[in-house]
């Protein structure tokens, strides 16, 4: 087995003990992931970006209806808080193996005018063959759909990568349907981030949350039903 292979089958397997569920190997060579706030030579520095997931509990999914629930906000917080545990403690272990890691948190604003973090842990995840990227603006797991959530970290080990996965939402569009802003539309692309972050706005003060949620799309972001 080369030394890569050995790496990542450590990283991944000590990643699931600790209580990842996911798991993937990106490469970021410049213009695979966009970053923001970060240093121009940060792509050399890392090389990698590995992308760790967690399944968001279904009860508590369950419980939105049109709106965010106290449940779920509750969820949403341990859901990061529990990713940033894994974050630092796989940045430790790539140290103990001789590397370099640099954990980006898994819910952190740097740009509130553009609602922009370090990086976009969908894209890496996608990139890392976690999933698609579907209309809803999510990223879409084959199974658990849109009840995941993701933190990265980015290395300079030379770990294998993974390849993306060739999928779509095809023609599920229950999303569409459900949004409270109407802000999903056919196309990836076309998702109105704006429509979507007012939406959040209101129900940050209409529902007395404290946080930018909402969690309608992810109930309804179900593949295969």
């Amino acid at each position: 087995m080369e030394a890569k292979d050995h790496l990542y089958r450590e990283i991944r397997e000590e990643s699931l003990r600790w209580g990842g569920e996911l798991f993937g190997v990106a490469d970021l060579s410049p213009g695979n992931v966009v970053m923001h706030h970060l240093p121009a030579e940060i792509h050399t520095k890392f090389p990698r970006g590995i992308s760790i997931g967690i399944r968001l509990v279904d009860a508590v999914v369950e419980e939105i209806e049109d709106h965010p629930t106290a449940l779920y906000l509750h969820h949403y917080r341990q859901a990061n808080y529990i990713l940033d545990q894994l974050a630092f403690r796989v940045a430790a272990l790539i140290q103990r193996l001789g590397g370099q890691a640099l954990p980006i948190a898994a819910s952190q604003i740097v740009d509130w005018e553009h609602q922009q973090g370090h990086l976009s842990h969908k894209a890496l995840a996608q990139k890392a063959g976690l999933g698609w990227l579907g209309r809803n603006n999510l990223l879409v797991h084959p199974q658990f759909g849109g009840r995941v959530r993701l933190v990265s970290i980015l290395t300079d080990l030379p770990l294998q990568v993974d390849k993306p996965l060739d999928n779509s939402c095809d023609t599920c569009r229950r999303c569409i349907a459900v949004c409270p802003a109407g802000a999903i539309k056919e196309g990836a692309g076309e998702f109105d981030h704006v429509r979507c972050f007012e939406k959040l706005k209101e129900f940050r003060s209409k529902y007395n949350i404290g946080q930018y949620i909402c969690g309608v799309c992810v109930k309804a972001c179900r593949p295969g039903e």
